[in-house]
Parts: C-alpha cells; structure tokens; sequence
C-alpha cells in the first residue's frame, strides 16, 4: 500500500488512472472528463505510461491512426489500493463529523484538503454530508475544493467526473443545528 506522501504528490495521477480504467481511453475524452490542462495530462500520462500502470496502443483506422490508452493489470491494483485508501480517509473524516467537534472538522479538513477532489471524482463522499461539514463549520465548500470540482457547479448537465454519475449538489445552504 502507498504512504500517504505518494498520494499526496500525485492525486491528479489517480484521476487520470481511475478514469482509464473505467473505459476513457482517448486524449480528449480524458482531458474532458478530468478537466487537467492538455500540457498536464500528457506530462501524467507519460509517468503513467513509465510506471507501467497503462499500455499506449496506436490503432490503425478509416480516418488515420487512433491512440488509445489501457490500463494496465498494475494500474488496476493501484487504482483499487487508492480508492481503497480515499475510503478509508472518508470514514475518519466522517466519524470526526459525526463528534460535532467544529474545531477538529477543520483540522481534519486542513490536513485532508488535497485528497477531497479525489474522492469527488471517484463518488468516495456522502456530498449531502459533506455540505454538512462545511456548514457546521461555517465555511464555503470553494475554500477546500475548486469550484470546478463541486457537483452542481459550471456546464449544466455534467457529472464533471464522477464515475458512478449519482453526485448531486445536496443544497449547500441549510443550518444542521450544531
């Protein structure tokens, strides 16, 4: 299993092999979906592709070559280990939730901060309860997590990555009683 340290250098590497793994394999349907700049993906996809967690396959077609990305049985096992981990963390963070401890929320947020586009992605997080923790402390969601990231918000009609497509924005503004 990684440390801690090696998810926290890479998240967006795990987006990106998530989302191969779930049947993206075309440049732009990755970028799309993962909403990494062109320049930023190809530097990933490249690390993927030496860290043989995926396969570049060149196909050839009607209207020319198609490159297609796969993952590899190794990547599979990294995504899974990953996930398997964002869960984990999801489960702390709710259970310091479910205390009503506003001051260790936050803290647990601080130090959780660079995982919680991660598990969006992937439909880890409960977004009704995470809305929750962010009006139980008294903070706007946009200060954790980029505005692009958050369910419900920019083109209407996307899921802006989930992979499950059940995230809904859950309404952000409603008092809990803490």
């Amino acid at each position: 299993m990684k440390n801690e340290k090696d998810m926290e250098e890479g998240p967006k590497d795990i987006i990106v092999l998530g989302a191969i793994k779930h049947g993206i394999k075309r440049f732009e349907k990755i970028q799309e979906t993962t909403q990494i700049e062109d320049k930023d993906l190809s530097k990933i996809l490249e690390v993927l592709e030496n860290r043989d967690l995926i396969k570049v396959i060149e196909r050839k077609g009607w209207l020319g070559n198609k490159i297609e990305m796969n993952v590899t049985e190794k990547g599979s096992k990294e995504v899974d280990e990953r996930v398997y981990e964002l869960q984990t963390k999801w489960n702390e963070i709710s259970q310091i939730y479910k205390t009503g401890d506003k001051e260790k929320m936050k803290q647990c947020m601080n130090e959780n901060k660079s995982f919680l586009p991660t598990m969006m992605f992937f439909g880890i997080m409960d977004m009704m309860m995470f809305s929750m923790m962010f009006s139980m402390m008294g903070m706007a969601m946009s200060d954790y997590v980029p505005a692009e990231s958050i369910p419900g918000d920019g083109d209407a009609g996307t899921d802006n990555g989930s992979m499950d497509g059940s995230m809904d924005d859950g309404g952000f503004d409603f008092d809990i009683g803490f």
